[in-house]
């Protein structure tokens, strides 16, 4: 738990209504706290698979003979189960936040807080850093991530603000990039305005859209029928891609009709939307912002 506090532990876990022989994967390993929960309520025969590929993360992995940690990206959740025979799961649970590890190490530059070099990688082998997209992207390209990836209205002076001043001298590190902006960080807001500043960035960085979106494409096929999906996710964006592919099975447009004119989906929402009470949020503020929803294969 010192490496990362899990969010709705208890929660995501029992959603995915375990049995005790079933196979389950940890889509998103971190520091395996959603992982030992899910061994606890699995049997013998039991499976559990997890996949993270930061290299931090990968030393929490769990000495156990029903467990499996698959150094990779769960974007590729469906090809790498199957060099493990693996093709039909009975229960996949993603939790999509950056780990508190991450956010408090202030060399991996997640953190706003902390002064460190401009990074942000989940995966650093990964060619593509905080540092370009800093130091590289055009003006337009620039101010399109803040405005996609972070809501950012002032995305356009934000960036011509950026490209500015690393005419002068490279942005090497988080505190660089703040210098470079300030005079357009509100008052009183700046902390929330570098928040979404540096969401965008590290969205950017790791693809984070286009990884959801992969991975939940691949979800149907890999469940057994009223195998279940627990999601956990912590801003709109994520939220929106989630309970829009839980209620299509896509992402834009509507899904087929069958000839009786219901739509055809191959997931149904369980329950309710699920958010962190107030007493794990006075624990752990950066449960405030999650949500978890469960959806079940038909």
């Amino acid at each position: 738990m010192s490496y990362h506090n899990p969010v709705l532990l208890e929660e995501s876990v029992r959603q995915l209504a375990i049995k005790p022989d079933g196979i389950y994967v940890d889509a998103t390993f971190g520091g395996g706290g959603h992982s030992g929960k899910i061994l606890e309520a699995l049997g013998e025969k039991g499976r559990l698979f997890a996949f993270d590929t930061d290299v931090e993360a990968q030393a929490n992995a769990i000495a156990d003979n029903r467990f499996v940690l698959i150094p990779e990206n769960f974007r590729f959740i469906k090809r790498f189960l199957r060099l493990y025979g693996v093709k039909k799961v009975d229960g996949i649970l993603a939790d999509l936040g950056v780990s508190s590890h991450q956010f408090d190490s202030s060399q991996r530059g997640f953190s706003t807080r902390f002064e460190g070099q401009l990074d942000m990688r989940m995966n650093q082998e990964n060619s593509l850093s905080a540092y370009e997209v800093i130091n590289t992207y055009d003006e337009t390209k620039l101010a399109d991530v803040l405005y996609q990836y972070g809501d950012l209205r002032s995305s356009r002076a934000l960036a011509r603000s950026i490209v500015k001043a690393r005419t002068e001298k490279k942005l090497k590190s988080t505190f660089d990039l703040k210098s470079a902006i300030q005079q357009y960080l509100p008052k009183g807001r700046e902390n929330k305005v570098m928040a979404q500043v540096f969401q965008a960035i590290r969205i950017e960085v790791n693809q984070e859209l286009e990884v959801l979106k992969e991975f939940l494409l691949q979800v149907p096929d890999l469940l057994n029928k009223k195998g279940r999906l627990s999601v956990i996710s912590y801003h709109s964006l994520e939220d929106r891609l989630v309970k829009r592919f839980i209620r299509n099975g896509l992402f834009e447009g509507e899904p087929e009709r069958d000839m009786y004119g219901n739509f055809q989906v191959p997931l149904r929402k369980v329950g309710k939307l699920i958010v962190p009470g107030k007493e794990e949020i006075k624990n752990n503020n950066r449960a405030r912002s999650a949500k978890l929803r469960i959806a079940e294969k038909i």
